[in-house]
């Protein structure tokens, strides 16, 4: 199970230098690719919004 980013993403980066697989991409809302997603929670844990959660 992947984590997923909602819309209450502010795109401020913090999860981004988390991700040990690089999973979380850019963009005006960040997205993580349920693919590579390793369900370390690790982004989560850092999100200042609380907008990740998992699936």
């Amino acid at each position: 199970m992947a984590y997923v980013i909602t819309e209450d993403c502010t795109a401020c980066g913090t999860c981004i230098d988390e991700c040990p697989v690089e999973a979380i991409n850019p963009g005006p809302i960040y997205k993580i690719d349920p693919d590579i997603c390793t369900d370390c929670g690790s982004c989560a844990d850092v999100c200042p919004v609380e907008a990740i959660h998992p699936e």
